[in-house]
């Protein structure tokens, strides 16, 4: 008896101990503006496409590039590929992506990691059976040419909204990425790889000799094949006013939603489309969006002694709601000041009439939503909103009633049709 009660005494213990020491963890990494912001890694991909960025520009930081091929070495699977998650399976789009950032950054194709991986990519078809984005990637390096890239030329914004494709009709990640790259598509960027890096051993067959770049999949996969065949040859129909036209309207597009230093859409890739499709357009280095975009991309990083690699976005809001939710579980009384300074930090950072796309559907619905980031008024985030309205309404403070009535109206406001609800549209 005596045992069991000591065992049960000492696993109580045990974990109130492991709590308190989690809760003074959390307490402890809170800025003093009031909000918690931890590391976001993704997949291999987002740093590989940092260092193909510098080699675009000629705008090599050796040492930068150096730290963040040590980071790409230490994530390789056994068998040589690079998975979308830590454990997953290897995609053959990261992997190569990997692959030609390493021989970018100086590494030999001998070498046994750099092996293992052209042996896993040409197990899986070659470069050639790589993703869209992948393959767009390839022809901007011109390793492949452009027929092998589907054809998605800027005047897709001309097109009217009863149309079965829209920019509207996209997620905000999607949309976001595709406006800048349907400029860098239609001008066939070309990136100055001052290096003169190919990668034409991950091939099976010489680009050049490539009948098709599109897996047969079917009939679906036909049918868009066939989209993409007439789209070219109706191409010649395109007069110079309505491409200036399409490219303006893409301009403007980005234009109004540049975002800053927290930039276009808050996320990597569409920050590295935008910066780059603006160079492309002409607009000079040091013109002030032109900057402001790089420094978007540069505040990513997660520079250390030995490493360094590249976030996808920045996530305080997010970070910040759950710690609050964490924080009211272990204890409510002793965490009051520190909950305090965040949820008045939240409060500054809830949305109201600032103009988004989510308005595009629900025009006349009042704004009330927090976004992911520290700033992306056009994509406020039903996820976020939720975990932070929930937090307030369980925080014990009697100043949290407004936040909440907005947060709740907007929320319910943004239901879709079939009752379930979309991240950042209806």
């Amino acid at each position: 008896m005596f045992t069991e009660d000591y065992n049960n005494m000492s696993t109580s213990y045990s974990l109130d101990s492991a709590i308190k020491n989690a809760q003074n963890s959390l307490l402890s990494l809170q800025h003093k503006d009031g909000y918690w912001i931890f590391e976001l890694e993704a997949d291999c991909t987002i740093p590989a496409e940092y260092i193909m960025m510098m080699h675009y520009l000629d705008d090599i930081d050796e040492t930068l590039q150096a730290k963040i091929a040590v980071y790409l070495r230490a994530h390789q699977s056994k068998d040589g590929s690079y998975p979308l998650f830590k454990g997953g399976t290897g995609d053959i789009s990261c992997s190569i992506k990997v692959y030609y950032a390493l021989k970018m950054a100086g590494d030999h194709p001998d070498q046994p990691h750099m092996l293992r991986l052209r042996d896993y990519i040409l197990s899986q078809g070659g470069a050639s059976k790589a993703n869209v984005f992948t393959r767009i990637a390839l022809a901007i390096f011109e390793q492949l040419p452009w027929r092998g890239v589907p054809f998605i030329p800027v005047e897709i914004m001309l097109l009217p909204k009863w149309f079965p494709f829209h920019v509207d009709k996209v997620s905000y990640w999607s949309r976001t990425v595709m406006v800048p790259l349907f400029i860098l598509c239609t001008l066939e960027a070309k990136a100055k790889n001052p290096l003169n890096i190919d990668i034409l051993e991950l091939f099976v067959v010489h680009p050049d000799k490539e009948k098709h770049y599109f897996p047969e999949r079917g009939a679906l996969n036909k049918f868009f094949l066939f989209l993409d065949y007439i789209g070219r040859k109706s191409r010649v129909l395109v007069t110079k006013k309505m491409h200036q036209c399409a490219v303006a309207r893409a301009k403007n597009w980005f234009t109004e939603r540049l975002n800053g230093e927290d930039g276009l859409g808050g996320i990597f890739p569409a920050m590295v489309n935008v910066y780059q499709a603006m160079l492309l357009l002409g607009m000079p280095a040091d013109h002030e969006q032109v900057v402001t975009a790089r420094k978007a991309i540069d505040k990513l990083l997660v520079i250390g002694e030995e490493q360094a690699y590249c976030q996808p976005c920045l996530s305080p809001v997010w970070d910040t709601g759950l710690t609050l939710l964490a924080l009211q579980e272990s204890d409510l009384e002793g965490t009051s000041a520190s909950r305090t300074r965040a949820y008045n930090w939240l409060k500054d950072k809830q949305l109201s009439d600032e103009p988004g796309d989510w308005r595009l559907q629900r025009p006349n619905l009042k704004g009330g939503g927090w976004a992911f980031q520290f700033e992306n008024p056009y994509y406020p985030d039903v996820d976020d909103t939720a975990v932070i309205a929930f937090g307030m309404a369980n925080s014990g403070f009697a100043d949290m009633e407004e936040p909440i009535h907005r947060a709740t109206q907007w929320i319910a406001g943004m239901q879709a049709a079939n009752g379930g609800y979309g991240a950042f549209d209806v």
